[in-house]
């Protein structure tokens, strides 16, 4: 649940909100769509200025889920909100792939994290 003392932060230009600034103590820190802090304590403008420069674009990001003893999923972010976020099997833009979802809770848990080199990547080519 979104904490009533965080502040919600749209960008200036078409007012897309883009995280929230939660106080922390006499400072702010920035915190993504995600629930994940961005920056440490600062003062409002870094705050602002840290939201603002992360943007949107990672929301289309190919992200990894670590599964439990399994091996980690190529994952996209279908929704995110503060109730929850909810991912699904990356389809390779491919409309015939069956994809599975999954329902995490927000703020994401560390099992959701960007890909990193070494990833496997879940891509199956036909034939082969």
């Amino acid at each position: 649940m979104l904490p009533s003392s965080w502040i919600e932060h749209r960008r200036p230009d078409d007012r897309e909100p883009v995280g929230w600034i939660r106080p922390e103590g006499d400072e702010w820190v920035a915190v993504s769509l995600l629930g994940r802090d961005l920056t440490g304590p600062v003062d409002w403008l870094a705050a602002e200025e840290a939201l603002e420069a992360t943007g949107l674009s990672w929301l289309a990001d190919v992200w990894t889920l670590e599964q439990d003893g399994g091996e980690p999923l190529r994952v996209r972010l279908v929704e995110v909100t503060p109730d929850r976020v909810v991912v699904q099997t990356d389809d390779f833009g491919a409309i015939d792939v069956r994809v599975v979802r999954y329902e995490l809770p927000w703020p994401a848990p560390d099992a959701l994290r960007p890909r990193r080199a070494g990833d496997p990547d879940g891509w199956v080519p036909v034939g082969g």
